[in-house]
C-alpha cells in the first residue's frame, strides 16, 4: 500500500496549505486523499463513522482538534515513536496513525493487509520498525489473535511496543489479563470519530479532555468535551445539532453511552444507552449479559441484543464466538449459560467461531442484530 501521496495531502491539510481530504480506498485497496468542501474554518480531515449502530455520517474534524488530540496522546504515552497501522485507513484510528506520525516526524509502517490481518503479518510488519519508541493500534478481535499465536516472534514483537493502544469496542477482562500476563502495555481507549478517535485511556480523560455524566434528558450519557471534539458532521446540521452543543467555552459531544465516573473521575463505560432489553416487563441489561457470557469457558467474545419477540415483547438473543463451534460445544455452552445467567439467559444463541466485523474491527452490531431476529423468528 503506497501512503506516501495520503500522507502528502494529509500534512498540506494539517498545515492549512491545502484542502480538507477525506481517505477513501480505491478498488484496488490503494489509499487516495479526496479534497472535500465543508464550509468549516480550518477543517483537516473528514472521516465516517463507524455505521455500527446506523447510518455512517461524515465527521468534520479540524486541525486544532488532530493536533490537540496528537500532543494528549503523546503525552499520556511519555514520547513520540513510529508506528505500525494495522487498522483500516480511512476510519479514524488509522487516520490518528498517521496524524501522529506526521507530529512526530517519524515514518509510519503499514501492515500488508492483502489476505487481511493475520498475526504473521503483523509479526513481519513490526519487525520493520526502526525507532526504539513504538506504537500501534488494534481492536480486541486482533489482539486475540495475536496472543493465540503460536509463534514465539508474535510475543516477541508485542513485548517491543510502548504501547498498545486498545479500542473500538469493549475489551474483556479475560483479554486483558492475558494480554498483561504476557508483559504487554496494553492501553484501553475510549471515544470516536466525533472526539478524534481515543480521547478517555484507561478510565482517565487526556490532558484537554473533559468527561462527566449527564442528567434530565441525557441521565446517565457519557459527555466528551474539550479540545478534541468534532466540528459537526458534514452537511447534516440537524444530527450535529442533536449530537454537538457548547456550554462554558467548551464543546461537547454526546455520546450514546452510558457510563458513571468514580470519585477521583475515572471513568467506568457501562454499555449503550439503547443496550436495555425490556423482556417479558423485566429490564436487562445487554451489557452486563454479555459480560456474563464472555466469563464462560470457552466463550471468547458475545455480542447481546434484543430481538422483537411474540411472547416476550424483547426476547434476549446472543451472538456468541466460541473456541468450540461443534454441536458437542454447544451443549456444553447451552447449558453453562443457564446455570450463569438464569431467567436472563438468551433465549436465541448463535454461536460462530467469530463475531461479525465492520472493515474497522468493530462488531457489526446491525448484521448480528439481523441474523438473530430472522434466527428468532424461526424458532
Amino acid at each position: 500500500m503506497d501512503i506516501d501521496p495520503v500522507l502528502k495531502a494529509l500534512m498540506a491539510a494539517l498545515h492549512g496549505e491545502g484542502p480538507a481530504v477525506e481517505i477513501v480506498l480505491d478498488d484496488n485497496g490503494e489509499p487516495r486523499a479526496v479534497p472535500v468542501e465543508t464550509g468549516v474554518e480550518e477543517a483537516a480531515v473528514v472521516v465516517r463513522t463507524s455505521g455500527s449502530t446506523g447510518t455512517p455520517k461524515a465527521t468534520v474534524l479540524t486541525v486544532d482538534a488532530l493536533a490537540a488530540s496528537s500532543v494528549s496522546t503523546a503525552m499520556a504515552l511519555r514520547g513520540e515513536g513510529q508506528w505500525l497501522l494495522a487498522l483500516p485507513l480511512q476510519y479514524v484510528a488509522g487516520i490518528q496513525v498517521l496524524v501522529r506520525s506526521l507530529y512526530a516526524g517519524t515514518r509510519p509502517w503499514v501492515m500488508d493487509q492483502t489476505n487481511g490481518f493475520t498475526p504473521e503479518a503483523f509479526t513481519a510488519a513490526a519487525e520493520e520498525l526502526t525507532d526504539k519508541i513504538r506504537f500501534t493500534s488494534l481492536v480486541p478481535t486482533q489482539l486475540q489473535r495475536l496472543l493465540d499465536s503460536p509463534a514465539p516472534e508474535t510475543l516477541a514483537v508485542l513485548r517491543r511496543f510502548n504501547a498498545i493502544l486498545l479500542g473500538g469496542a469493549p475489551a474483556s477482562p479475560v483479554l486483558l489479563a492475558a494480554a498483561h500476563a504476557e508483559g504487554l502495555k496494553v492501553v484501553t481507549t475510549y471515544g470516536s470519530a466525533e472526539t478524534c478517535g481515543g480521547c478517555v485511556y484507561d478510565g482517565e480523560p487526556l490532558d484537554g479532555v473533559e468527561v462527566r455524566i449527564g442528567d434530565g434528558e441525557l441521565e446517565g450519557r457519557v459527555l466528551l468535551g474539550g479540545d478534541t471534539v468534532a466540528a459537526g458532521y458534514l452537511d447534516a446540521a440537524r444530527a450535529s445539532k442533536a449530537a454537538f452543543f457548547e456550554e462554558d467555552g467548551v464543546r461537547w459531544y454526546i455520546t450514546g453511552d452510558l457510563g458513571e465516573l468514580s470519585d477521583d473521575g475515572k471513568l467506568t463505560v457501562l454499555g449503550r444507552a439503547d443496550d436495555v432489553i425490556i423482556t417479558g416487563g423485566v429490564k436487562a441489561s445487554a451489557a452486563y449479559i454479555q459480560s456474563k457470557l464472555e466469563e464462560l469457558d470457552g466463550v471468547t467474545a458475545a455480542f447481546v441484543a434484543g430481538v422483537p419477540s411474540r411472547e416476550w415483547g424483547q426476547a434476549v438473543a446472543a451472538y456468541v464466538a466460541v473456541t468450540d463451534p461443534s454441536p458437542e460445544g454447544i451443549k456444553g455452552f447451552t447449558a453453562h449459560r443457564e446455570a450463569a445467567l438464569g431467567v436472563l439467559a438468551p433465549k436465541t444463541v448463535l454461536a460462530e467461531k467469530e463475531l461479525l466485523m465492520l472493515p474497522n474491527g468493530k462488531p457489526d452490531r446491525l448484521a448480528m442484530i439481523d441474523l438473530l431476529s430472522t434466527l428468532h423468528q424461526g424458532q
